[in-house]
C-alpha cells in the first residue's frame, strides 16, 4: 500500500467506527458483549473493544521506531529462567496487559475514549507523514500482521478496529 491508500483506509475506517459507536445510547455502547480473554468472569464491551484498539495502535508505532531505530521490533518474551515463552505464555502475557488497559478505561464517557484515540490516530498520521516509501515497504521481522510491511501493519489499524466491532456485535453477551 502507498501513502495515500494507508491514509485512506485510517480515515475511512475510523470515522465509520466514530459515527458508528457514537450514535449509540451508553447503555448500549458499555453493555457485556465478550468475555475477557484474561479473565473469563469479566466482560468486554463496545468501549472495551475500541479503546483496545488504541493500546495496539500505540504498541504498533512503538515497533515501527523501534525497527527504524535498528532496534529489535518484537522483544523476545522470556521466562524467569531465560527460557523463551511458549505460545500460549505470550499470549496470556498479552491478555492480561490488554485488559489492565480495558480496565484502566471502563466506564469512561464514548468522548474520552475517541479523544485517546484520537492522539493515538495522530500519532500514526505523524508516523506516516515521516515515512519515506521505502520505508514503508520495509519488512519487520517476526510481524504477524498484514503483510509484515512497516505500510501494512499501520493500515491494519483500521482492519482492527472494524474486526473488533464485528466482534463485539456478534458478542455471546448480546441481549436483543
Amino acid at each position: 500500500m502507498n501513502r495515500i491508500e494507508i491514509e485512506l483506509k485510517l480515515s475511512r475506517d475510523r470515522a465509520w467506527l466514530l459515527e458508528t459507536l457514537s450514535a449509540m445510547s451508553p447503555d448500549e455502547l458499555h453493555a457485556p458483549r465478550t468475555r475477557s480473554e484474561h479473565d473469563p468472569e469479566k466482560w468486554w464491551s463496545y468501549a472495551d473493544h475500541f479503546i483496545h484498539t488504541t493500546l495496539i495502535e500505540r504498541n504498533w508505532n512503538d515497533m515501527v521506531r523501534r525497527h527504524l531505530r535498528g532496534e529489535p521490533a518484537l522483544p523476545r518474551r522470556l521466562r524467569p529462567d531465560g527460557a523463551p515463552q511458549s505460545r500460549e505464555e505470550v499470549m496470556a502475557g498479552i491478555h492480561e496487559w490488554t485488559e489492565a488497559w480495558a480496565e484502566e478505561h471502563r466506564g469512561k464517557p464514548f468522548d474520552e475514549l475517541a479523544r485517546i484515540g484520537l492522539a493515538a490516530r495522530a500519532e500514526t498520521f505523524a508516523l506516516l507523514a515521516d515515512l519515506t516509501d521505502d520505508q514503508l515497504q520495509q519488512t519487520i521481522p517476526g510481524a504477524p500482521w498484514a503483510d509484515g510491511t512497516i505500510g501494512g501493519i499501520l493500515a491494519a489499524n483500521a482492519d482492527h478496529g472494524r474486526m473488533h466491532f464485528k466482534w463485539a456485535k456478534e458478542g455471546e453477551g448480546r441481549r436483543e
